[in-house]
């Protein structure tokens, strides 16, 4: 398919009812229930606080294909593009091929107490991706009796990734980044590790036509402790897909379509058999993340009698069952070696805050005083 056909499909089949960052099970409920009528949807156990953890069955083909988003329950575009999936799956004519070829398993929501809390870790305050050995919590138990059970050809590793991260040491945003996982501590390249670069490099050719310089590579340092190290070292190819930042995007929407047309290219590819194993010296083309971006640079304060400049950085917090990004100074120095996603120039002035005070690193503030002008922090 081509990019402007993609498109076209996302904006027919894009799921309205999910908008924004705060997706837990409710925000769902009504979903799963108007899919009951194309998929087969069970419930394949709980979570610490006693929520339901789903998992949506899709296809009668041989290729085993497993999915699970929302394992950090704050991490949720690839949830809602799971959902735009399902309506172009139920619906689309070019969806037929992927259902007769493949068999797909879709936990969509793996950390229910989390999505809920809003917080990266369970409701017992572990992170699972690094339960994947130990085996403690509830969540980890499910997704490892599902991927046991199921027996997958493939496991795509669904995540979210903080807007700090640029690809390789440019000014683009990571906006959308992969990995093939280490299943050693070498990280030897073997050969379900290079299926998975495979699909990543056609994700890639795709995405590079939308989002030029835009993608990156996760750091592939070895931790048997994390679910996709450990899916890989039972030579499973597992991908891990992490949602970025798009510039102005923090709603995470536009990044919600890449993931999506990212989705039917994955699938695609293990469809018509276009996976080739020499890929993987593309894949190591593909510039790593580095973490070089705030939310807001201000440049030039005038600061202890230099010239520096604030770095800020949006707090993600859950207030009244709504996501606020609060700015918090996280640094004031030289940042020549950092970006911003957006710049205030205060030219050589100082810098106050809300109280006109002089700012100081670790205080939130909405908005600073430059010159008695007011300049609002925050993205809105």
């Amino acid at each position: 398919m081509t990019n402007t056909t993609l498109k076209t499909i996302f904006k027919t089949y894009k799921e309205t009812t999910l908008f924004g960052r705060y997706i837990h099970t409710k925000s769902i409920a009504a979903l799963l229930k108007k899919h009951q009528t194309n998929f087969k949807i069970q419930v394949i156990g709980q979570s610490v606080l006693k929520e339901d953890l789903f998992s949506i069955t899709i296809g009668s083909g041989k290729k085993r294909i497993l999915m699970w988003s929302q394992m950090h329950g704050n991490e949720s575009t690839t949830t809602k593009s799971l959902f735009d999936l399902l309506n172009f799956l139920s619906s689309h004519v070019n969806s037929k091929s992927i259902l007769k070829t493949c068999t797909i398993v879709i936990i969509p929501i793996l950390n229910p107490d989390g999505a809920k809390a809003y917080t990266r870790l369970n409701a017992n305050g572990v992170d699972l991706n690094r339960d994947a050995q130990q085996l403690t919590q509830p969540e980890s138990l499910v997704l490892r009796t599902v991927f046991s059970e199921f027996k997958p050809h493939y496991c795509f590793n669904l995540h979210g990734q903080r807007t700090i991260f640029s690809a390789g040491n440019t000014n683009n945003p990571a906006t959308l980044s992969f990995l093939s996982p280490a299943q050693d501590k070498v990280c030897s390249i073997t050969e379900n590790r290079k299926v998975a670069m495979s699909v990543i490099v056609k994700i890639n050719k795709m995405l590079q036509n939308e989002i030029p310089n835009q993608v990156g590579i996760y750091d592939d340092a070895f931790n048997i402790n994390c679910v996709g190290d450990t899916f890989q070292s039972f030579n499973v190819p597992t991908i891990l897909f992490e949602a970025g930042h798009y510039p102005s995007d923090y709603d995470r929407e536009a990044v919600r379509c890449l993931v999506f047309q990212s989705y039917i290219i994955a699938l695609t590819t293990i469809v018509e058999e276009a996976i080739a194993l020499n890929d993987y010296h593309d894949y190591f083309q593909i510039p790593q993340n580095r973490k070089l971006f705030f939310d807001v640079i201000i440049k030039n304060v005038l600061f202890n009698n230099e010239v520096l400049d604030v770095a800020i950085q949006y707090q993600e917090r859950l207030i009244e069952n709504s996501v606020h990004f609060i700015p918090k100074i996280e640094k004031i120095e030289k940042l020549d070696a950092f970006f911003a996603h957006n710049y205030i120039d205060a030219n050589g002035q100082v810098v106050f805050n809300e109280k006109n005070k002089p700012i100081f690193v670790g205080s939130e503030n909405v908005f600073v005083l430059i010159n008695n002008e007011k300049y609002a922090l925050n993205f809105d």
